[in-house]
């Protein structure tokens, strides 16, 4: 695993596969909420990805989804409004490397997950994902 300093979306435009870090909420129409951090950006950027990623977890429950256009979903909650959850963290992160693994992804960029918005502390988080990622996985945080 490395760790970066950069722009999240400029690692995207670079080629680079970006997880958004998620919750599982869904609105009444059945979209996935994308309230904060890069799930938001994400959601200007890309206005169909919250109806996507709704009918996934409605399908198939809250978990890595590659989402097309070199995106992927990475659940750090269940709820928008909670703390995040370092175990759905954990889980997100072996969902994440199968994943990886199966497309052939060799690079693959990470916010900090559950550290903004989710109220983690990074040092907590750390540990989870560098016993997961290898040196295909970036860990990225704003300059």
């Amino acid at each position: 695993m490395h760790e970066i300093v950069g722009d999240l979306w400029q690692e995207h435009s670079r080629g680079a596969v970006v997880a958004i870090t998620t919750n599982g909420t869904l609105s009444r129409s059945g979209e996935a909420l994308l309230l904060q951090g890069c799930a938001r950006e994400a959601s200007v950027r890309f206005p169909d990805l919250s109806q996507t990623l709704g009918a996934l977890i409605q399908q198939h429950g809250h978990h890595v989804f590659d989402l097309g256009r070199r995106l992927v979903s990475f659940p750090v909650e269940e709820n928008p409004y909670q703390i995040s959850d370092l175990a759905l963290i954990e889980r997100s992160c072996e969902e994440l490397v199968a994943l990886a693994d199966d497309k052939g992804w060799v690079n693959v960029v990470v916010p900090r997950p559950g550290c903004g918005g989710g109220g983690l502390p990074w040092g907590d988080v750390r540990p989870i994902l560098h016993k997961y990622f290898d040196e295909r996985f970036h860990v990225i945080t704003k300059e």
